[in-house]
């Protein structure tokens, strides 16, 4: 078997045992020094992995809320679609009612006594949308504020309330006509 270095160098007598002994811990500290400073390379590299695990996750989380986000707003047009298909009220009439939808006046044809409903608030106007068409349609005023509850720009007329008392109203001794339409 080859001896060291270390023990050939001896031999030849070029080296001492404290000579040798030096050396050895030269070598000893080199390599602890070395051991060292790749500790902080490897502690960097950890530290990079972190961060770019925390991103990931960050990034995982954001693209989860918009997900969820996206699955409510799906959920709340299916609600909505669910209670106008359940709930719709059939026009029946030749008589045009005109009502106001993102100041656009559009006409409706229904009964007499759909329009004293309309008017009263017991029926409200929505729009049904299927697929890039949207129709006007009769609900229940109940069942349009649940659907204005989820989005209120589905309900396009709703009778307003009158504010101004029975004995304020300054035109409650004009008579209105009967064949009035608007």
């Amino acid at each position: 078997m080859s001896a060291s270095l270390q023990d050939q160098l001896k031999k030849s007598g070029l080296i001492d045992d404290k000579k040798a002994k030096q050396l050895k811990r030269a070598k000893h500290k080199q390599e602890k020094l070395a051991r060292k400073a790749k500790n902080p390379e490897v502690d960097q590299y950890k530290l990079e992995l972190d961060r770019a695990k925390s991103e990931t996750i960050a990034k995982d989380r954001q693209l989860n809320l918009e997900k969820n986000k996206q699955a409510e707003k799906h959920a709340l047009t299916a609600q909505i679609k669910q209670l106008i298909e359940m709930n719709i009220v059939a026009k029946n009439g030749d008589q045009k009612f005109s009502f106001t939808d993102a100041n656009i006046i559009r006409h409706i044809y229904v009964g007499q006594t759909q329009i004293e409903q309309l008017s009263r608030g017991a029926l409200t106007i929505v729009i049904q949308k299927q697929g890039q068409k949207q129709n006007p349609v009769l609900v229940p005023m109940g069942v349009a504020k649940k659907i204005e509850q989820r989005d209120a720009k589905v309900v396009v007329f709703k009778a307003e309330q009158n504010t101004i008392g029975e004995e304020d109203d300054p035109y409650a001794d004009f008579q209105i006509p009967d064949d009035l339409t608007w």
